[in-house]
C-alpha cells in the first residue's frame, strides 16, 4: 500500500516538473531549423491549387506543426509525419496536386517516419536518391506521382521502412534489380503496382527475402517468368515470408512455374490474386488445395484450360472465386456446393457445358454468381431459390433450356438476374413480382412465349427491364406503369399486340423506350410518356403498325434517338421536331409521310448525326445556299424528291460515311466536289444523273460500298479505288473495256455489277487478284472472247453472271476451284464444248445453273446429279443429245420447300484486312446505327445480296427475284435428248416447272406424273410420245400452262375441270387424240349421242331438279315469315326502311338538279 503511494507521489512531482521546465513534456511551435527546411521544400513546388497556403513566414503561420499535411512530435517537436498527397480523383489527370520537384531540404527532418507525396505531379522527374538518407522513415508513399526512370538502390538504406508504395498505372518506373530490397527486412507492406520489373530475373528471390512482409502488390510489372532453377522444391519447406496479400495481376509473362513458388505462402495467405496472367494449362490440384486459409483467389483471363479440379470443393474458407474469361470446358463439379462460405462465385466467359449442378443451392451465403458466357445446357436448377441471399445472379449467354423455375421468387434480395441468350421456353413466372429489390432484370433473347405478367407491377425499385427478342404476346400490362424506377424498357422484338398503355405516363424517370418490331398499333398520343419527356433519351417505336401522324413531341428536350420507321404513319412531319435540340439520330422511314421537308424541320437540330427519311413521298424544299446546322454521320433519303438539282448543302458535310439519295428524281450532273466527300457508303441509284465518271483511284473513304446503278452515265470504267468493298454501275450507258480493272488489285471487293451496259471486248485475266469477290455480275453487255482461266482464283465467289453475251469457247477447267458457286448463269453466249464432268462434284452448294442458248453438246453426264442444292436446272437451246439421266430424282433440293429469295450473306475477311494494310483494323469497321454513336459501337459490315435471274416461264422470260427461292425447274428444252422421260423425275415433288419440249423424247408420260403436286408448268410438246395421257394429270391443281402438242399421244383426254381448261393449241398435233376441248369426240361419247332414252332420262331428271329448287327455296324463305311473328314484322320493317331511304336520297337529289338547272 505504501509503495503504491510512493509511486502515485513520484508521478505527480514528474508531472509538475515537466510542466515547469522548458522543453520537456508537450512542446509548442516547431523546430526552426526544420522550419525553414519546409519553406525551402515549399519554393521547388508549384502550387496551383494553393495547398500550401498555410506555409509562410507570417506571424500567423510561424509554428509550422500546424501547416497543412505537417505532424510533429508531441515529445520532441520534431516532424514526424509529411502527408501531402493530392485529393482523390479517378482521373489522374484531374488530380489538384503539386507539381515541381522535391528538394533535398526534406533532409533536415531527420526524424521523419512518415512521407506520402502521392497524386501529385513530379513531371517525369526521377525518385530522388537522398531519400534513402532519412533513416528513419516507416511510411513511403510515393504512388501515382508522375516518376519516372529507374527506382534508386538507395531505398535499401531504409531499414526501418514498413511500408513502401511505389505503384503508379501511368508513369514509366523500372528497376532492374530487386536486391536492394532485401535490406527492408522490417518491411511489412510492398506495393511496385506498374513498376517495369521485367528485368528483375530473380524477383521471387528478393521476395523471399522478406521475413516481416504481408502485403505484396507487383500488378502490371511485367514479371519474367520464374526460372527452374529458382523454383523451390516441394520439400523445401514453407518461407519465412508470412505474405497474407498476394497480387500478381496483369503480368503475361508470368506461366504455371508460379504454383511451387506459392506454396511457400499455402498457410498463410488469405488473398491471391493472378488474373491475367500466362497461366496457360489445366489448374494442378496440388497448387491451391493446400490453401486451407485462402478466402479470396482470381485467376480470371489466365488461359487455363481443361476442367475445374474436384478438389476446388476442398477450399472451405474461400468467399470469392473468379475463374472467368479461360477456356475451362467440362462440367462445373459437384464439390462447388462444398464451398459453403463463398459469397462470390464467377465462372463467366468460358466454355463449360453439362448442367448446373443442383449443390449450387448449398452455396447460401452467395451474393454474386455469374455463370455467364458458356455453353451450359439443362435446365436451370430449382435450387437456386435455396440462395436466398443472393443479389446478383448471371446465367446469361448460354444454352439453358426449359422455363424459369418458380422458385426464382425466393431470393428476395435479388438486384440483379441476367437469363438473356438462352433457349428458355415457357411463360415467365408470375413470381417474378416477389423480387421487390431488383434493379435490373434482362430475359432477352430467349423463346418466352405467353404474356408479361401483371405482377411486374411490382417491382417498384426496378430501373432496367429487357424481354425483347421473344415470343411473347398479348399486351403491354398497365401495371408496368407502378415501376415507378424504371430507367429503360426494351420490349422489342416479339409479337405484343394492342396500343401503348396510358399508365406509361407515370414512368418519372424512363430514359429509354424501346418497342421496335411488334404488332403494336393505335396512334401514338404526345403525351404517353408525359412525365418523362423532359429526361426521355431513347424513343424507338419502328416495326409495328402505328397510324396516324407523327406526334409532336414537344418538350422532349432530352431525346436523343428517336425511331419511328416502318410503321403506317401518315400526314405531314411536324415542324416541332427542329425543336429536339439534342436529337442525334432520327429515323422515319417506309411510312406514307407526304408534303414538304423546309428548313424549320431541321433548324435546331445541331446534334444530329443519322437521318433516315428515305421511302416517304416527302419534298424537300430547302434553299441550294443552304448551310446545315449539323454534320452528319448517315443521310438515308432514298425516294423523297431532292430533284431535280443535285443538292448543293450536302458539300458541308464534312462526317459523311453514308449516303443515300437514290430515287429522288435527280436528273443533273454530279458537281466535282461530290467525288470529294470521304463516304464509306453511297447510292445515288435510280435517278437520272448524267456525265463521265472520273479517275476513281483516290476518291471515297476506305472500303467504300458505292451504288451509281440505273442513271445515264456514260463513257469507259475509269480506275477504281483499290479498297472498294461493293461496286454497282449497272443500268447506265458505259461503254469500251474494262481492262483498267487490272491496274489496281482489290483484296476486298466483295460485288461487282457492271451489267446491262454496252461493255465490249474481252474479259481481263487478272482475276486472281480479287480473291474476297462474292458477286459479279456483267450480263447484258457485249463481252467476247474466252473465259479467262483466272476466274478460278475466285475461291469465294457465290454468284456469277455472265449471260447474254458474245463470249465463245469451252468452260476453263480452274473453273472447278470455285467451290463456294451458288449460282451460275452463263445463258445467251456462243459457248461450246461438252458440259464437264467436273460440275457436279465442285459445286457443292449450287442452287442455280443456266447453260441455256450456248453450242454446248455432248450428253448430260450422270455427275451433275450431285448437285443436291440444284433448284434451277436449265440446259435448253443446245446441241446436247443422249438420254436424259435417270438419277435426275437425286436433286434433293426440289423435293423440299425451300426459302423465299436466294440470298447470301457475306463480309470482309478480318484476316485480308490485317494482312493487306498497316492502319489499325478499326478504320475498316463501321458504327451500328441504333445506338450507334454514343457507345462507340464497332463492327465489320456485314452485307446480304437478293439474287435474280430471268426465267422462261409460261412461254415468256420474267425476272424473279423476291421469290426466286420457291422456283424449282428443270428446262432441258430445245436439244436433241433421246429415249424416255425418266420415271425418276416424279420423286421431285416440289418440282414447280417442267420442260422437256422440242427434242426426241419417246415412251409414254410417266403414269405418276400427278404426284407432282406443285406443277405449274408442263411442257412436253415436239417430242414423240405416244400412248394415253396418264388420268393423274387431272390431280395437279395448280397447273397453269400445259403444252402436250405435236407427239403421238391417243386416247381420251383425262376428264377433269382443269384439263378441260387448256386451249387446243395444248393438245394439237396427237391426231389420235379425243375429247374436250377437242373438237374430235371419242367413240363412246358418240355412241351416248345417239342414245335417245338417254336424252329423255337427262331432261327428265333436270326438270324435276328445278321443281324441287323452286319448292325448296320459296318455303324456305316464305314459309319462315309466314309461322315467325317476329321475323315477319323485322323483315317488313326492313322493307319500309330500304323504301323510305330510297324516297329520300331520289328527293335530294332531284332538287340538287333543280338548284343546279335555275342557278
Amino acid at each position: 500500500m505504501a509503495g503504491r503511494s510512493f509511486q502515485h507521489l513520484l508521478s505527480f512531482l514528474m508531472l509538475l516538473l515537466l510542466c515547469a521546465k522548458p522543453g520537456l513534456g508537450n512542446v509548442t511551435g516547431c523546430i526552426e531549423r526544420e522550419r525553414q527546411a519546409l519553406l525551402h521544400f515549399k519554393r521547388g513546388l508549384v502550387d496551383d491549387y494553393g495547398l500550401l497556403s498555410s506555409w509562410g513566414d507570417e506571424h500567423d503561420k510561424r509554428d509550422c506543426c500546424q501547416w497543412r499535411g505537417v505532424q510533429c512530435s508531441n515529445q520532441s517537436g520534431h516532424i514526424i509525419m509529411l502527408h501531402l498527397q493530392a485529393p482523390w480523383s479517378e482521373n489522374p489527370y484531374e488530380y489538384q496536386s503539386l507539381r515541381g520537384e522535391i528538394s533535398p531540404s526534406l533532409l533536415e527532418l531527420d526524424h521523419l517516419t512518415h512521407l506520402d507525396l502521392s497524386c501529385n505531379d513530379f513531371e517525369g522527374r526521377h525518385i530522388p536518391p537522398f531519400l534513402g538518407s532519412l533513416s528513419r522513415m516507416q511510411y513511403l508513399n510515393l504512388s501515382h506521382a508522375n516518376f519516372t526512370q529507374t527506382v534508386p538502390t538507395q531505398l535499401g538504406n531504409l531499414s526501418n521502412l514498413l511500408s513502401l508504395d511505389l505503384s503508379c498505372s501511368y508513369c514509366h518506373l523500372n528497376s532492374g534489380n530487386l536486391e536492394w530490397l532485401s535490406r527492408l527486412s522490417s518491411l511489412r507492406f510492398l506495393d511496385l503496382s506498374y513498376v517495369d520489373l521485367s528485368e528483375a530475373i530473380h524477383w521471387s528471390q528478393a521476395i523471399n527475402k522478406l521475413p516481416s512482409l504481408i502485403h505484396l502488390d507487383l500488378q502490371g510489372c511485367d514479371l519474367p517468368p520464374i526460372p527452374p532453377f529458382t523454383v523451390p522444391s516441394l520439400s523445401y519447406g514453407n518461407s519465412c515470408v508470412p505474405l497474407v496479400f498476394l497480387r500478381l495481376s496483369d503480368n503475361v509473362r508470368i506461366t504455371s512455374s508460379i504454383y511451387p513458388w506459392l506454396f511457400n505462402f499455402s498457410t498463410t495467405l488469405l488473398h491471391l490474386d493472378l488474373s491475367c496472367c500466362h497461366l496457360n494449362g489445366s489448374i494442378p490440384e496440388y497448387a491451391f488445395g493446400n490453401m486451407s486459409s485462402l478466402e479470396y483467389l482470381d485467376l480470371h483471363l489466365s488461359e487455363l484450360d481443361d476442367e475445374i479440379p474436384d478438389t476446388i470443393g476442398n477450399m472451405g474458407s474461400l468467399a470469392y472465386l473468379d475463374l472467368s474469361g479461360n477456356q475451362l470446358r467440362a462440367s462445373i463439379p459437384d464439390t462447388v456446393g462444398n464451398m459453403v462460405l463463398l459469397s462470390h462465385l464467377d465462372l463467366s466467359g468460358n466454355q463449360l457445358q453439362g448442367s448446373i449442378p443442383d449443390t449450387v443451392g448449398k452455396m447460401v451465403l452467395i451474393s454474386h454468381l455469374n455463370l455467364s458466357g458458356n455453353q451450359l445446357q439443362g435446365s436451370i436448377p430449382d435450387t437456386v431459390g435455396k440462395m436466398v441471399l443472393v443479389s446478383h445472379l448471371d446465367l446469361s449467354g448460354n444454352q439453358l433450356q426449359g422455363s424459369i423455375p418458380d422458385t426464382v421468387g425466393k431470393m428476395v434480395l435479388l438486384s440483379h438476374l441476367d437469363l438473356s441468350g438462352n433457349q428458355l421456353q415457357g411463360s415467365i413466372p408470375d413470381t417474378v413480382g416477389k423480387m421487390v429489390l431488383v434493379s435490373h432484370l434482362d430475359l432477352s433473347d430467349n423463346q418466352l412465349q405467353g404474356s408479361i405478367p401483371d405482377t411486374v407491377g411490382k417491382m417498384v425499385l426496378l430501373s432496367h427491364l429487357d424481354l425483347s427478342r421473344n415470343q411473347l404476346r398479348g399486351s403491354i400490362p398497365d401495371t408496368v406503369g407502378n415501376m415507378v424506377s424504371l430507367e429503360k424498357l426494351f420490349l422489342s422484338e416479339n409479337h405484343l399486340q394492342g396500343e401503348i398503355p396510358k399508365s406509361l405516363s407515370n414512368l418519372c424517370n424512363l430514359q429509354a423506350l424501346e418497342l421496335d418490331r411488334n404488332n403494336l398499333s393505335g396512334q401514338i398520343a404526345p403525351d404517353f410518356v408525359a412525365r418523362a419527356n423532359d429526361i426521355l433519351e431513347t424513343l424507338s417505336l419502328s416495326g409495328n403498325q402505328f397510324s396516324g401522324s407523327v406526334p409532336a413531341l414537344v418538350g422532349f428536350s432530352s431525346l436523343r434517338e428517336l425511331h419511328l420507321d416502318y410503321n403506317q404513319l401518315n400526314g405531314t412531319l411536324p415542324e416541332s421536331i427542329g425543336q429536339l435540340a439534342k436529337l442525334q439520330s432520327l429515323d422515319i422511314a417506309s411510312n406514307s409521310l407526304q408534303g414538304v421537308i423546309s428548313e424549320a424541320h431541321l433548324f435546331h437540330l445541331s446534334d444530329l448525326l443519322y437521318l433516315d427519311l428515305s421511302s416517304n413521298s416527302l419534298t424537300f424544299n430547302i434553299s441550294l445556299a443552304w448551310v446545315p446546322p449539323f454534320q452528319l454521320y448517315s443521310l438515308l433519303l432514298a425516294s423523297c424528291k431532292l430533284g431535280p438539282r443535285f443538292p448543293s448543302w450536302l458539300r458541308t458535310q464534312d462526317w459523311l460515311r453514308e449516303l443515300d439519295i437514290s430515287n429522288c428524281g435527280i436528273s443533273d450532273v454530279l458537281p466535282d466536289w461530290f467525288w470529294n466527300l470521304t463516304v464509306s457508303f453511297v447510292s445515288i441509284s435510280n435517278n437520272r444523273i448524267k456525265g463521265t465518271l472520273p479517275n476513281l483511284s483516290s476518291k471515297f473513304d476506305s472500303f467504300s460500298d458505292v451504288n451509281m446503278s440505273s442513271n445515264c452515265f456514260e463513257g469507259s470504267i475509269p480506275q477504281l479505288p483499290y479498297d472498294l468493298t461493293r461496286l454497282d454501275l449497272s443500268n447506265n450507258k458505259l461503254s469500251g473495256s474494262i481492262s483498267l480493272l487490272c491496274t489496281v488489285g482489290n483484296l476486298s471487293l466483295l460485288l461487282l455489277d457492271l451489267s446491262n451496259n454496252t461493255l465490249t471486248g474481252g474479259l481481263p485475266n487478272c482475276w486472281a487478284q480479287w480473291e474476297s469477290l462474292v458477286v459479279l455480275n456483267l450480263e447484258n453487255n457485249r463481252f467476247s472472247g474466252q473465259i479467262p482461266s483466272s476466274f478460278g482464283s475466285l475461291q469465294s465467289i457465290q454468284s456469277l453472271h455472265l449471260r447474254n453475251n458474245n463470249l465463245t469457247g469451252e468452260l476453263p477447267s480452274s473453273f472447278k476451284n470455285c467451290i463456294s458457286l451458288r449460282f451460275i448463269d452463263l445463258a445467251k453466249n456462243r459457248l461450246s464444248g461438252r458440259i464437264p464432268e467436273w460440275i457436279g462434284g465442285s459445286f457443292p452448294n449450287l442452287i442455280v445453273l443456266n447453260l441455256g442458248s450456248n453450242r454446248f453438246s455432248g450428253g448430260i453426264c450422270p455427275e451433275l446429279c450431285q448437285l443436291k442444292n440444284i433448284q434451277i436446272l436449265d440446259l435448253s437451246s443446245n446441241n446436247i443429245s443422249g438420254v436424259i439421266p435417270r438419277c435426275l430424282g437425286s436433286f434433293t433440293a426440289m423435293t423440299k420447300k425451300g426459302s423465299l429469295v436466294i440470298a447470301y450473306d457475306y463480309s470482309l475477311d478480318i484476316g485480308i484486312l490485317a494482312t493487306a494494310h498497316t492502319y489499325p483494323l478499326e478504320h475498316f469497321f463501321v458504327k451500328q446505327h441504333h445506338d450507334p454513336y454514343q457507345r462507340g459501337s464497332y463492327m465489320l459490315p456485314n452485307y446480304s445480296y437478293v439474287d435474280r435471274a430471268l426465267l422462261k416461264w409460261k412461254r415468256r422470260e420474267f425476272e424473279f427475284k423476291s421469290i426466286l427461292g420457291l422456283v424449282k425447274s428443270i428446262d432441258l428444252s430445245s436439244n436433241k435428248l433421246s429415249g424416255e422421260i425418266p420415271k425418276e423425275v416424279i420423286d421431285l415433288l416440289e418440282l414447280v416447272s417442267l420442260n422437256l419440249s422440242r427434242n426426241n423424247l419417246t415412251g409414254l408420260i410417266p403414269t405418276r406424273i400427278g404426284q407432282l403436286k406443285s406443277l405449274e408448268v408442263l411442257d412436253l410438246s415436239q417430242n414423240r410420245l405416244f400412248g394415253e395421257i396418264p388420268t393423274s394429270l387431272v390431280e395437279i391443281s395448280g397447273l397453269g400452262v400445259l403444252d402436250l402438242s405435236i407427239n403421238n399421244l391417243s386416247g381420251e383426254i383425262p376428264q377433269g375441270t382443269r384439263l378441260q381448261t387448256f386451249d387446243i393449241d395444248s393438245y394439237k398435233g396427237n391426231p389420235a387424240l379425243c375429247g374436250l376441248p377437242l373438237q374430235k369426240k371419242c367413240p363412246k361419247d358418240e355412241i351416248k349421242q345417239d342414245s335417245p332414252t338417254d336424252s329423255i332420262d337427262g331432261n327428265m331428271w333436270f326438270y324435276i331438279s328445278i321443281a324441287l329448287g323452286f319448292i325448296v327455296g320459296f318455303w324456305g324463305v316464305c314459309g319462315t315469315l309466314l309461322l315467325n311473328n317476329s321475323w315477319r314484322y323485322a323483315y317488313f320493317q326492313f322493307l319500309n326502311k330500304i323504301r323510305d331511304w330510297l324516297y329520300v336520297i331520289i328527293a335530294i337529289n332531284m332538287a340538287r338538279i333543280q338548284r343546279s338547272l335555275r342557278s
